[in-house]
């Protein structure tokens, strides 16, 4: 079975990076979840990025706020899928230096960019990368998006009585 890495540069992160967690469990894959930081911990960044797919780690979720250094950093290292997830912190200006430190990687570099604390479309995201290879999760994802399908439809009926 396919795992996916959900790390972030701080506790501070956890309330974001939960959304992130949550979805993947609610999809069976296997989650392993730890603190990265880029700036304070580069060894264990390092030790990470290079090792990661040798654990069975098939994506990697990064989150990270201001300088948001973490999800460019693992993704220059390792051969992996990484999806940043940008967080509007204490010391960031408006979520937006995050946003741009993720999103503006240069060519040769990629990492996938969900919005401002977009945890949760980042588990998504992770879950339809490995449904491309795994029907058991292939199939769970169809049925999430066939419940928010029919959420819609309810919601909608609602407001037209």
């Amino acid at each position: 079975m396919s795992k996916v890495a959900v790390i972030m540069g701080s506790i501070s992160d956890m309330p974001v990076m939960q959304e992130a967690i949550d979805i993947l469990k609610g999809f069976d894959i296997e989650t392993e979840v730890d603190i990265v930081s880029a700036h304070r911990t580069p060894e264990k960044l390092f030790d990470f990025s290079k090792n990661a797919h040798t654990r069975g780690i098939s994506v990697v979720i990064a989150g990270a706020g201001g300088a948001a250094h973490l999800p460019g950093m693992v993704a220059s290292m390792s051969p992996l899928p990484v999806i940043g997830v940008p967080i509007k912190s204490s010391n960031s200006i408006d979520g937006w230096d995050s946003v741009l430190s993720i999103l503006q990687m240069p060519g040769g570099v990629p990492v996938a960019t969900v919005a401002l604390n977009g945890a949760k479309n980042a588990g998504i995201l992770a879950a339809q990368i490995i449904g491309s290879h795994n029907k058991s999760v292939l199939d769970k994802i169809i049925l999430y998006k066939t419940g928010l399908k029919e959420a819609v439809i309810i919601a909608s009926q609602s407001v037209k009585k």
